[in-house]
């Protein structure tokens, strides 16, 4: 079997499963293309906040790191305010082909929430506040997350995203009806 193959089999297999991991996942257009609902990581200023992240997995995953980005605002050092892309060196350097999907909204991303790289930042002003004024920063964030980070901003449909978009939501099918789809 050719390469292809086995990668697009692998991109089958982690988005199953990151689903049957009980993440709330909704299809944009292809297994390679999708959003994940995600909380804010406990005891820190983003505890509380819902997101919808967005990913998209290039043809070389898993070799190559998926691109992910928040599509609802965040204020992060390491996260883009107006884009929502996160680092890309933040993803790169610890990126290997032994991660899946699941590593992402377990780990990486609660880790990033919780120790933002200041050094590194996409948000400059999140950054120098995090570093001289910590205090502020926690103001800030927990006022982005009752602004932007609730259910109810998820629900409205975001400014780049026509109303409609063909979306549908894996985490609405039962484990047994998810493996019976052919991806």
């Amino acid at each position: 079997m050719s390469s292809p193959s086995a990668g697009k089999r692998r991109m089958d297999t982690d988005v199953m499963k990151l689903i049957e991991c009980k993440h709330e996942v909704t299809i944009l257009g292809g297994l390679d293309e999708f959003s994940v609902k995600f909380y804010g990581p406990k005891g820190t200023p983003y505890e509380g906040g819902v997101w919808k992240v967005r990913v998209h997995l290039p043809e070389q995953y898993p070799f190559k790191s998926p691109s992910i980005g928040f599509t609802n605002k965040v204020f992060h050092p390491n996260i883009d305010e107006v884009s929502g892309t996160v680092c890309l060196d933040v993803i790169n350097q610890a990126w290997t082909a032994l991660f899946d999907l699941s590593n992402i909204f377990e780990s990486f991303l609660p880790q990033l929430l919780t120790y933002p790289n200041p050094t590194d930042p996409l948000n400059g002003e999140a950054a120098a506040m995090y570093l001289h004024r910590p205090e502020e920063y926690k103001k800030k964030v927990s006022e982005f997350v009752k602004k932007y980070a609730t259910e109810e901003a998820l629900r409205d449909p975001a400014e780049d995203e026509a109303p409609s978009s063909p979306e549908s939501s894996m985490s609405d099918f039962s484990e047994d009806e998810a493996k019976d789809m052919e991806l």
